[in-house]
Parts: structure tokens; sequence; C-alpha cells
């Protein structure tokens, strides 16, 4: 048998040890020179989600591999050159560099009338090539289409620059400027808080409130808390009060810093985690405004009446659930949520399996080594997956209960909860 592995970011290369351990036969496409993913790029200078204040959010205790943890002399939250450097050390750790094409695209992938996988990829030299395999793993990312809203009124007269955040690297590049970040996400917070060390002006428009996090509550970074016994044998609805009240004493109430308030409990969205961006609004170095409303050459107005002069708009807006190499249908189903069992599996394509296509709060590192090893078990045949009735049911009671916790939002079906999603994948 013969495994096609697409992508060498921390998701695949958890994915390529695996695998090896196993004594499987597989080949890793990496479009990339090098590994590491999104933690590579900014200082490559690549096109991608990526920016050069970019850190992580997680802990490195979890957030480095069990078998091969980052180094002690680490901070507890490294910059993106620091996991870029630890993924490489990883892979040469792991022996599975010489599995990994570097600078190959995958062009498209195609199931086979007798079951197997035909990949056409395109090597760095241009040369294209067409393989067959047994079984395909796609550890991508798909942080690739940026999504835009719709443009507010007379945008088009708008005289300065108007970008998306995949575009984004470096503060310094918009030094003296006046910029309107949109948004409220992670990247949004960290982009604002980046760029008002270098603009003249730094505004953060949001439409709806978030619920804002800091990297630790009680000393405890919050996948530590996330993980702790106590924490997992609480209901949704404590785990709830635990966290609101502590935000409450942590930073009190959003609205004080001028954001709108939640119109959600927390856990029922992605949290926003950053211990800058309220900081910054209290030193006034970032002016939070409500959503655009209009725009007027250089004048951008909001929904408040207020306006600004401005230079330049930096929409930090997510990205659309999309896998150019894929057809339609997989693993994205027609109503717009990611359809796989136990997150894995896509039960209409035997032999193909997604990694990392997931949502924690907290880390995802000891997610993925799970997946990728009940995957491997899979292949090998120590572990065998139920009818294909039985995997449409499970995702459809789990859909049902991502819906019930997130409502209809957008990437709601990527959202797992640590302890009990690795119990799920440890009993597989």
């Amino acid at each position: 048998m013969s495994l096609c592995l697409i992508g060498a970011g921390l998701s695949g290369l958890a994915t390529a040890f695996a695998l090896k351990a196993e004594g499987l036969d597989f080949v890793c496409l990496e479009q990339g020179p090098d590994v590491g993913g999104i933690w590579r790029r900014p200082q490559a200078g690549e096109r991608g989600p990526g920016y050069l204040s970019l850190h992580l959010n997680t802990a490195k205790q979890l957030t480095g591999h069990s078998a091969y943890p980052m180094p002690a002399a680490y901070p507890l939250y490294p910059r993106h050159s620091q996991i870029a450097a630890y993924l490489r050390s990883f892979a040469e750790w792991a022996g599975v560099l010489d599995r990994i094409e570097l600078g190959t695209t995958v062009e498209s992938v195609r199931q086979e009338a007798g079951g197997g996988w035909t990949v056409v990829s395109r090597d760095a030299d241009g040369v294209s090539s067409s393989r067959g395999f047994t079984h395909v793993i796609v550890a991508s990312g798909h942080n690739s289409e940026p999504s835009m809203p719709a443009m507010p009124r007379g945008a088009e007269t708008f005289t300065g620059t108007i970008h998306h955040s995949l575009d984004y690297r470096d503060g310094s590049e918009y030094a003296g400027q006046r910029v309107i970040v949109v948004g409220l996400g992670n990247s949004a917070v960290d982009i604002a808080a980046d760029l008002s060390r270098y603009a003249e002006l730094t505004v953060l428009s949001v439409r709806r409130g978030l619920h804002v996090m800091p990297k630790q509550l009680f000393g405890m970074a919050l996948d530590e808390i996330a993980d702790a016994p106590w924490w997992v044998s609480m209901s949704l609805a404590e785990q709830r009060r635990f966290i609101e009240q502590a935000l409450l004493i942590a930073r009190g109430k959003l609205s004080d810093h001028g954001l709108p308030e939640p119109d959600h409990p927390v856990f029922a969205s992605a949290v926003t985690i950053s211990d800058e961006i309220l900081s910054r609004i209290r030193h006034g170095a970032v002016m939070p405004k409500p959503a655009i409303d209009s725009v007027d050459g250089a004048r951008v107005s909001f929904t408040d009446g207020t306006s600004v002069r401005a230079d330049a708009i930096v929409y930090c807006t997510g990205y659309q659930m999309t896998f150019p190499f894929l057809g339609p249908g997989c693993p994205v189903g027609a109503q717009g949520s990611v359809e796989l069992y136990k997150r894995v599996v896509a039960p209409d394509r035997p032999g193909m399996f997604f990694v990392g296509l997931i949502r924690p709060v907290g880390s995802i590192t000891r997610l993925v080594e799970a997946q990728a090893r009940w995957i491997a078990r899979l292949v090998t045949g120590d572990a065998v997956l139920p009818e294909e009735e039985v995997m449409h049911k499970e995702i459809a009671t789990y859909l049902s209960g991502v819906a019930g916790q997130y409502g209809q939002r957008e990437g709601a079906s990527t959202q797992v909860n640590v302890a009990p999603y690795l119990q799920e994948l440890r009993e597989e």
C-alpha cells in the first residue's frame, strides 16, 4: 500500500511521524520550500496568514509534540521563528525529511472507480506528475482563501489601500499612516496591537462582540485549564459561569474598553485570546469603533456617526473553507459544515482522511497526534471503521450538538472540546 500525505506543517509532521512509526509507505507533498507551514512563512516573506509579530497563543509544553518537547530555553509563548525552527528540528529527529517532497503543489485529488486515488502534482521546476495511492491524508490547513465581507457604501472611492490580513506582514510597512483594522478575532487584535506601535492612528472596527480572554487565568495557561481534571468534571453551564466571573475579575466588562459586549455566552462562539489588545486600548494606542458604515474618499464613517481619515483598511475577517485540489462536497457539505466522521474520516470517500481540521479552545497538538495514530491503525487494519450509515449518523449527531452550543455560525462545525474529543479518539 502507499499513502499520500498533503502538507508538512505541524499537523502534517505529526502524521508523518505516526505513519513512519507503523512502518507505512508514504510520500508527503508540501508546496513550500521547507517544512513548518504558517510558522515558517513570516520569516520567508511568503504570502500567508502568518505575520512577523505572530506568537503562540497556547503554552509550549502542550503545543510541542509529546515525544519531542520544545526547548526548555523557549518562552512559554514562542514566536513564529522559534516554532518554525522547532518543527524543522522535529522533522529531522523523526527521520521523515526524506519522505517529504518540498516545493510540490497538489493540483487535484481524484478517486478512481477501483477505490484508489490519483494525485496530480507539480514540482518546483513546474513538472507535472500523476501518481496512484491507496490512501490520501489531507493535513494542509485551509487558511488560503481570504473571506471578505460586502464592501461599505462608497468603498470604490477610497483613496487609500484595502488589504486582507493574508497579506499583512509587519506594522512598519504602515509607519505614519492612519489604519483601520476590521474584526475582533485573534489576527485582528494581534495586527491592531502591532500596528499601534508604528501607525499614526490605529482604529479597531468591530461589528460584533466576542469574548476576549487573556492567555492565562489564575496563573494557568488556558490550555492547561482545559486539560485540568477539575475543569473537565464541570458541566458546560458551570464552565461558563467560572470563566465569565474570572474574566470580570481579570479585565472588567468589554464595554468599559469601548468594545461591544458579546451577544452570546462564552464557548458559544470562538473566543479571542490576547494579552495586549485591551492594554493598547487603555493606553490610547488603539481606538475602538463600531462597524464601518460608508466611505467617502479618505474619510471613513462608522455606524455611530463618527468618522476618521484613513490611509489603509486591513480586513481581518477570516478565511473560506476551501480545498482547491478536492472536488465539491468533501469535506464541506452542501450546508457549509465540515462533514467528517470523528472529524477525520470522509465516509463517502473510502481511503481519505483529514488531520487538524478542528478548532479547540487550547492546543491542537495532542489532538492531531491522536488523529494521526488512529489513521495509521485504520490503514494497517488494527482499527476498523463502522458502516457508512453509522458514520453519517455520528456526523449528524455531532453537528446537531455543536449547533446547539454554537448556533449556525461559520466555522462552528470544526469546534471540539479538548478532553472529551481526545478520549473519543483514544477509544477508537
